[in-house]
């Protein structure tokens, strides 16, 4: 499948997605979510895929919407909508499945964050399962301060589980620039690396979990995920459904017999 604004490749069994409209930092417009989503669907339906590595082109990684092309209604065949409900529509049918594509995505992904994260970009940034950022990159909330709006694609949901309220409120309501380094360590990201350790740290991650047992993925996603809202009770019946089936598996024999010889387990998906 060709892809108009994102570059799509696989490495062995790694997918590499990279935005790719650097002349507009990759400011996102409908056609860059269309490819993005299509290619996480792709990426989701290759078994030959075992991980995926989202980054950007040039000196961003995502600066948000495409504010130049907002609200386009030019099209002959669209109904006039207000922009408020212009928006609300465009979030509904895309932006919002996006975000939820990515944290539902059966394997693990990597937000290999470089350069500028602005605005939406940031919800798309802390989407994928493990995010690395290079040192020069950082996150801006430019919503409130610049544009009267609050922050979207998911970033209210992220940045106060990863963060905390106050943290997340004083970088929304003033906008102010948080480095990478300072990311990291406040528990924002995984890590910071020197730009140029960037996609090399990404890969060998990437490598490292493509050998990993593939059928737990979707289960440690939702585990985790669930954790947020479940009481200890629901959280401990969901532990135990999800052992319940993974300790069926092929795989969860082959770990245990690896574990206690002492060796590398050899997964197989089954």
């Amino acid at each position: 499948m060709s892809y108009e604004t994102i570059l799509f490749e696989t490495r062995k069994n790694i997918a590499l997605i990279t935005l790719n409209r650097p002349e507009v930092l990759n400011g996102l417009n409908e056609q860059m979510i269309v490819d993005i989503r299509d290619a996480l669907n792709e990426s989701d339906g290759n078994p030959e895929v075992k991980a995926v590595i989202i980054t950007g082109s040039g000196k961003a990684f995502c600066s948000g919407a495409d504010l130049s092309q907002a609200g386009d209604q030019s099209s002959p065949d669209t109904v006039q909508l207000s922009p408020g409900d212009y928006i609300a529509n465009f979030m509904y049918e895309q932006t919002n499945p996006l975000i939820l594509e990515i944290t539902r995505h059966r394997k693990p992904i990597i937000g290999a964050v470089n350069g500028t994260v602005a605005g939406g970009g940031v919800g798309l940034a802390l989407a994928p399962d493990i995010v690395i950022a290079s040192r020069s990159a950082s996150f801006v909330q430019v919503f409130g301060p610049q544009l009267g709006i609050v922050p979207d694609m998911g970033t209210t949901w992220f940045l106060p589980r990863l963060i905390g309220h106050a943290r997340s409120m004083a970088l929304a309501l003033t906008g102010d620039k948080l480095s990478a380094e300072k990311a990291s360590e406040w528990g924002l990201i995984w890590k910071c690396v020197d730009d140029d350790e960037l996609m090399d740290e990404c890969f060998n991650l990437a490598e490292k979990l493509a050998g990993g047992p593939p059928l737990v993925y979707p289960y440690m996603k939702r585990v985790f995920s669930q954790s947020q809202k479940n009481s200890l009770q629901e959280q401990l019946d969901l532990e135990t459904e999800s052992q319940r089936v993974l300790c069926s598996t092929e795989d969860f024999m082959e770990g245990a017999i690896a574990f206690m010889g002492k060796r590398k387990p050899n997964f197989k998906g089954k």
